[in-house]
C-alpha cells in the first residue's frame, strides 16, 4: 500500500471510532463510580474483550451487528439451527441462497465481510454440546434464545463456574456476567444478570409468560380451531400411530414429521368442518412458535448490546436490573430491579431441603420438581446413593430406564430406603448440574427404622 493509501487508512481508522472515543475517553455524571477514562479501554474491547451470542436468529443477527459495528472483534456465536425461508423477513444476515444452511456460520461470514476487522467465530452445535472450559473464556455471555429451558441450562452453566474464598464469600473475578433479551411479537425485555450477585433466570421464572396450552377435553371432543386438531396429532395421535418408532418424539424441524402432523390434522379438520390448518401454522404448533417483530428484535438487541459495551468498559453503570418494552399501543418502556431468590435453585449456593410426609411416594417428590416454582423441572431424573451405590429411583428421559423404574412413583419414600434427612441427586435439561436436595420429614420419625 502507497503512503498515501496509509495515510488514508489510519485517517478512516480514527475518524471510525471517534464517538465510541469520546464515551472512554472522558468522564461524565452517569459513569460507573471505579470508571477512569483511557484510550485502553478501545483496545481492550477491540482486541481483548471475548464476548459469547448465544443465539443467531431475529436476536442473535442484530446483536452480532451491533457488538462488530462498537468495535468488538473477539465475538463468537453459537446455534445450532439451519436457515429457512420464514427467517428471511427478519433475519437480515440472511439471504435465499443460505436456505439450509447454519445460521451461526452464514451471520458470521456475512459480518466478517461487512465489518473491517471483525473476527466473529461460529459454533454450529448445541449449547450443551460444550463444556464449562468453553464457557469460561468468554467476558461477557449475551443471549438471544426464543427457549426458557436452554436459558436456564446457561444460567446454570454460569452458576457452576462461580469461585469462593475460604470465608465461603464469591470470588468476583470467576463471574461471568449474563446479558439476556427476550421478544414476544411487540413486547420485549432486557435483564443483565451478575451471576451469584444479582437475580438470576431461576429467580424470575414467574415472569415469562406461560406457554400457550389447550385442555385435553376440547381438543379430543370437540375441537373448534386449526390449532386444536394439530394439537390432538401432537398429543394423541402421534403416540398412538407412532409413524417413526416407539422412540422417536415428534421434531418440529424436521419437514417429514411436520408433513405427516399436517396431514393429520386436515382429516381431523374436514370432520369437524375445520379450515386453515398450513404448513406453517402446524410447525407453529409443534415449536410453539410466537410471530416475531423485526423492530422489537432490534430494539431489544439495542439494549442488550449497549448493555454489553458498558460491563465491557465501565463508561456507565449497567442497567438494574430488568427492562420491559411494550410498543403494541405506541411505545412504552420501564426498569426495576428483579430481586434475588434466598433459596434459588441455582444461585443461592446453599443445600436444598424439600419437606414430604414420611409417608409420601416418590410421585409426590417428582411432582414437586415438576411443579413448584422453586424448581419446574421438565422431566427430571432422580438417583440417590443408598450404602455407598448409586441407586436410580426413577428416570423419565430414557425409555428403558423409565420403563424400568416406573413402578418406584407407586412406592412409599420409606420403601426405596429414603430417611429423613437423605439426599437425593436430581438431574434435568433445565441445568447441566445436579442438584442435590434434603428431604425433611414432617412428622418426627425415628430416623434408624426408616433406614
Amino acid at each position: 500500500m502507497s503512503a498515501a493509501g496509509e495515510s488514508q487508512t489510519a485517517e478512516y481508522q480514527q475518524r471510525r471510532w471517534q464517538n465510541i472515543r469520546k464515551l472512554l475517553e472522558r468522564s461524565g455524571p452517569f459513569c460507573h463510580p471505579d470508571f477512569e477514562p483511557s484510550a485502553e479501554i478501545l483496545d481492550f474491547i477491540m482486541n481483548s474483550c471475548k464476548v459469547l451470542i448465544v443465539g443467531a436468529g431475529g436476536l442473535g443477527c442484530e446483536l452480532l451487528k451491533d457488538l462488530a459495528l462498537m468495535g468488538f472483534k473477539k465475538i463468537h456465536i453459537i446455534d445450532m439451527d439451519t436457515i429457512e425461508l420464514s427467517n428471511l423477513n427478519r433475519q437480515f444476515l440472511f439471504r435465499k441462497s443460505d436456505i439450509g444452511s447454519s445460521k451461526a456460520k452464514c451471520a458470521v461470514e456475512f459480518v466478517n465481510k461487512r465489518v473491517p476487522g471483525c473476527e466473529a467465530v461460529a459454533h454450529h452445535c448445541t449449547i450443551q454440546d460444550m463444556d464449562e472450559g468453553f464457557y469460561r473464556q468468554f467476558h461477557i455471555v449475551v443471549c438471544g434464545l426464543d427457549s426458557i429451558v436452554a436459558r436456564r441450562w446457561l444460567n446454570g452453566m454460569l452458576m457452576s463456574l462461580l469461585q469462593y474464598n475460604d470465608d465461603s464469600s464469591l470470588d468476583q473475578s470467576s463471574v461471568i456476567p449474563l446479558v439476556d433479551g427476550g421478544t414476544e411479537g411487540f413486547k420485549g425485555n432486557a435483564r443483565v444478570i451478575l451471576p451469584g450477585l444479582s437475580a438470576c433466570i431461576e429467580c424470575t421464572l414467574d415472569l415469562y409468560p406461560p406457554q400457550k396450552t389447550y385442555p385435553l377435553c376440547t381438543i379430543a371432543n370437540t375441537p373448534r380451531l386449526p390449532e386444536h386438531c394439530i394439537e390432538y396429532v401432537k398429543v394423541l395421535q402421534w403416540a398412538k400411530e407412532n409413524p417413526w418408532g416407539n422412540t422417536v418424539q415428534i421434531d418440529g424441524d424436521d419437514p417429514q414429521h411436520v408433513a405427516w402432523v399436517m396431514e393429520k390434522a386436515q382429516e381431523r379438520a374436514v370432520k369437524h368442518g375445520i379450515s386453515g390448518i398450513t404448513y406453517r401454522l402446524t410447525q407453529g404448533v409443534l415449536k410453539n412458535i410466537i410471530p416475531a417483530v423485526a423492530s422489537t428484535n432490534a430494539a431489544i438487541a439495542a439494549a442488550c448490546a449497549t448493555e454489553v459495551f458498558k460491563l465491557a468498559s465501565s463508561c456507565c453503570a449497567n442497567m438494574n436490573n430488568y427492562m420491559v418494552l411494550n410498543m403494541a399501543d405506541g411505545v412504552y418502556t420501564y426498569t426495576f430491579n428483579a430481586e434475588r431468590r434466598t433459596d434459588c435453585v441455582a444461585c443461592s449456593n446453599t443445600k436444598r431441603t424439600m419437606e414430604v410426609e414420611p409417608s409420601a411416594t416418590l410421585q409426590t417428590i417428582y411432582d414437586q420438581l415438576c411443579e413448584n416454582p422453586g424448581y419446574l423441572m421438565k422431566s427430571p431424573g432422580i438417583t440417590t446413593v443408598i450404602n455407598g451405590r448409586n441407586k436410580t429411583l426413577y428416570m423419565a428421559s430414557i425409555k428403558s430406564i423409565e420403563e424400568r423404574t416406573r413402578d418406584n412413583l407407586k412406592k412409599k419414600v420409606t420403601e426405596l430406603g429414603l430417611f429423613n434427612g437423605a439426599e437425593i441427586l436430581v438431574a434435568d435439561v433445565t441445568t447441566p448440574n445436579t442438584v442435590t436436595i434434603k428431604l425433611k420429614f414432617t412428622e418426627n420419625m425415628d430416623v434408624e427404622s426408616t433406614r
